[in-house]
């Protein structure tokens, strides 16, 4: 199975994180958004799309270079992000840039989330929020997930 992670990771790391124990699973090279060569993205049978929600979004780069994909026909993807802040009731991060994708072809099959540390505005007064996430928790969540995934787009071998 032919895997590529696509990750804007700020400030402390922390999508960066969660993108490299995700890529340790589906044996992925993970890489910022300027390094994509959108043509090439058909020769992959995963693409993860991830970063941290600044200001309520995903960073701009992710859904810039979303935007210039061509056209591709089931290549299957996913998205993840980490945020200081839990998500609001009604407000899906992952819309804005899931929509899209599947409006190019991609078949989006999931999402992973964790909390991550953030000293962002008023949180940078007082130390931060969340320091230490992700943490190892988070970290495994984000293993058994891409596992998960790697079997639904790559099913193991049953034994006859």
């Amino acid at each position: 199975m032919k895997s590529l992670i696509v990750c804007v990771s700020k400030s402390h790391g922390n999508t960066r994180r969660v993108a490299d124990r995700m890529a340790e699973v589906l044996g992925a090279e993970v890489v910022e958004p300027e390094s994509v060569d959108p043509a090439q993205l058909r020769e992959y049978d995963l693409v993860g799309f991830g970063s941290g929600i600044y200001y309520m979004a995903f960073d701009a780069r992710i859904r810039k270079l979303i935007g210039r994909l061509p056209d591709v026909d089931g290549v299957r993807a996913f998205t993840f992000f980490t945020s200081g802040a839990r998500q609001m009731p009604l407000m899906d991060y992952t819309k804005p840039i899931r929509v899209p994708l599947a409006a190019k072809g991609f078949e989006v099959l999931d999402s992973f989330s964790c909390r991550g540390f953030d000293t962002v505005g008023l949180f940078g007064f007082i130390g931060g929020i969340n320091r230490g996430r992700p943490g190892d928790h988070d970290l495994d969540r984000a293993a058994a997930f891409a596992e998960r995934l790697r079997n639904r787009v790559a099913p193991p071998a049953t034994a006859s």
